[in-house]
């Protein structure tokens, strides 16, 4: 379910990046990298379990399933919090610089 969940959120991210590729100024493509990285980490793993447990693998534990589930939309909740921190700091249209140059009256 890791694999599959983040592999839905690189896919996601991606064509939002693609859509605005030109003028894309959010830094979405750093959300595709985080994505896409996770994604490959997830593959490699479940590689690895497939060559450990063989057949089994494809008959998970309700359990394990609600894990990997909770874990995936972890991964998917913390890119989009690395995302938004690196959006924050970047301030690619300058609102954060404004609001806190902003004089109160």
């Amino acid at each position: 379910m890791t694999l599959l969940i983040t592999v839905f959120a690189a896919i996601i991210s991606t064509v939002v990046w693609y859509q605005n590729a030109p003028g894309s100024n959010m830094k979405i493509g750093v959300l595709c990298w985080l994505y896409w990285g996770a994604s490959l980490m997830w593959l490699v793993d479940a590689i690895y379990e497939y060559m450990e447990l063989r057949a089994e693998y494809f008959t998970p534990a309700l359990e394990d399933m609600l894990n990997d589930t909770f874990l995936g939309l972890s991964v998917v909740a913390l890119g989009l919090v690395i995302w938004l921190v690196i959006v924050l700091v970047k301030d690619p249209k300058g609102v954060v610089k404004s609001t806190l140059l902003k004089k109160v009256d």
